[in-house]
């Protein structure tokens, strides 16, 4: 359910709101169209989507758009599905069938009854529509569409996970955030180029910007970005920061209404935190999404989640465990650093030995995997990944450069994990299809053991001669009528 002053108010959050408490969770606004943070030698009209104030772009209409996937609690057996239309269409319905080489789907297809729920914003009343999928055969492709008025999407192909472990391929991102459209957008078409067949796409947070009234905008230029993937391939979401904000009175961050309307996760979370903290077991991988946010905000909702973690992880059947959230665990990037992470996850992470944690936040890439506590009862503790997909840059700190096995500042990345019964292979590749670090984590008998692949090119390092603060290589809205250099 939406909070109720969303449904009373949908007017106080899409005019805009002013962000309080921000130096709690160390982010910084970024407007839409507004005067950039910048040196006034590189000063330009800042922008966070490629949307036209005078020309509207992404109203809502009666034909079915931002159709996502996302699994159930158990993977092969389980998903749901949520797509958006204006308020003309009053029904949610699906029609689902086992996919064959026949154009005749309809003739196989059975229809599935959802909800929906309502949302206004600047683009017009909006019904957010789900339908969950039940009862699926494992290792079985499926295709799906869903009705608008009078019409339907076209037919949308997955293949449920199977039950037990089978070798796949996923892929990770670090946050997007800002110009989501106009830079972003390579990220993720090219991780699809290099990894095709991936079966999960996993987020780290700040998927979207979300201040100053242009929400809807800028979830549209996800959608965009994200094209057919997000119909057709798992999606699993951490939220960041960047999906909060707060009143001007009220410092305590709310989860913002288009997460909840966009993304109808597992729902197996604490019940306080159901939207945002979840896991789903995916063909014998375990991902479990925290929501750092929350964490940071409210000490006792750190602990409320640590007390459901370790129920999570103590009773994992999976072969391999990955936990994701959007603040690192160990912060790469300068002035940053967050405590109640270490104090109440990573002792579970070491104790059940979590393989991988993936995360976001920083603007920079770092990977750490000598990040034991003195609690771990493994040796090798959990690989630790903070990576970043989008245009906004930070810079690295001292400390991420004494003790992080590979760092990397001003690139935009994307990650591949294959998964193997005995070894899970990471790969970080840049925007541009070049492998910038990699590593294989093996697991046997005897404990987990890493093995250190990265190429031996240099760390890339800021190129940008204008930093528009000292800790900040890219706002990440001073891209997108930035002039071309001078010939």
């Amino acid at each position: 359910m939406l909070p109720s002053q969303f449904l009373l108010s949908p007017v106080a959050w899409a005019s805009g709101l002013v962000l309080a408490g921000s130096a709690l969770l160390g982010c910084s606004a970024g407007p839409n169209s507004v005067a950039a943070e910048a040196s006034p030698a590189q000063a330009v009209t800042a922008a966070n989507t490629l949307v036209l104030s005078d020309q509207p772009r992404y109203q809502v209409s009666p034909y079915p758009e931002r159709i996502t996937l996302l699994p159930g609690a158990a993977a092969s057996s389980s998903a749901q599905v949520t797509w958006r239309t204006n308020s003309s269409v009053t029904e949610s319905l699906l029609q689902l069938a086992v996919a064959t080489p026949s154009p005749g789907l309809h003739t196989q297809a059975k229809q599935l009854i959802g909800r929906s729920i309502k949302l206004n914003s600047p683009n017009g009343e909006a019904h957010h529509h789900r339908v969950q999928l039940s009862q699926l055969q494992p290792d079985t492709l499926y295709a799906y569409r869903v009705k608008g008025l009078n019409t339907w999407s076209s037919w949308h192909q997955f293949k449920t996970p199977a039950a037990d472990f089978k070798p796949y391929t996923a892929l990770y991102f670090g946050d997007a955030q800002n110009a989501v459209l106009s830079h972003y957008a390579r990220t993720v078409r090219e991780a699809l180029l290099t990894a095709p067949r991936a079966k999960v796409m996993l987020y780290a947070g700040d998927l979207v910007n979300s201040r100053d009234g242009v929400h809807d905008d800028e979830w549209a230029e996800w959608f965009a970005a994200t094209s057919w993937m997000a119909g057709s391939i798992y999606q699993l979401p951490a939220a960041g920061n960047h999906e909060f904000s707060s009143d001007d009175d009220q410092p305590i961050r709310y989860l913002l209404p288009h997460w909840v309307a966009h993304y109808e996760v597992a729902g197996n979370g604490p019940e306080a935190l159901s939207d945002t903290v979840y896991y789903s077991d995916v063909q014998g991988v375990r991902y479990i999404a925290l929501d750092s946010t929350e964490a940071l905000q409210s000490e006792q909702l750190a602990q409320v989640q640590a007390q459901w973690l370790e129920q999570v992880l103590a009773n994992n059947p999976n072969r391999w465990t990955v936990v994701f959230h959007h603040h690192p665990m160990h912060s790469v990037s300068m002035g940053r650093d967050n405590p109640p992470l270490r104090k109440y996850w990573q002792p579970l992470y070491d104790k059940y030995q979590v393989d991988l944690v993936l995360q976001g936040h920083d603007h920079t890439y770092g990977r750490d995997h000598q990040a034991a506590s003195a609690t771990a009862t493994d040796s090798q503790g959990p690989v630790y990944a903070v990576s970043v997909a989008g245009p906004k840059m930070y810079l690295v700190s001292e400390q991420a450069q004494a003790t992080m096995d590979r760092l990397g500042e001003d690139t935009q990345l994307f990650q591949t994990l294959e998964f193997h019964q005995d070894r899970v292979k990471y790969q970080a590749f840049t925007a541009t299809g070049e492998l910038y670090d990699a590593f294989v984590l093996h697991k046997t008998a005897a404990g987990k053991q890493v093995e250190d692949l990265q190429p031996a090119t240099a760390e890339r390092r800021c190129s940008n001669p204008n930093k528009p603060k000292p800790h900040r290589c890219w706002n990440g809205t001073d891209l997108i009528h930035a002039p071309a250099a001078a010939q």
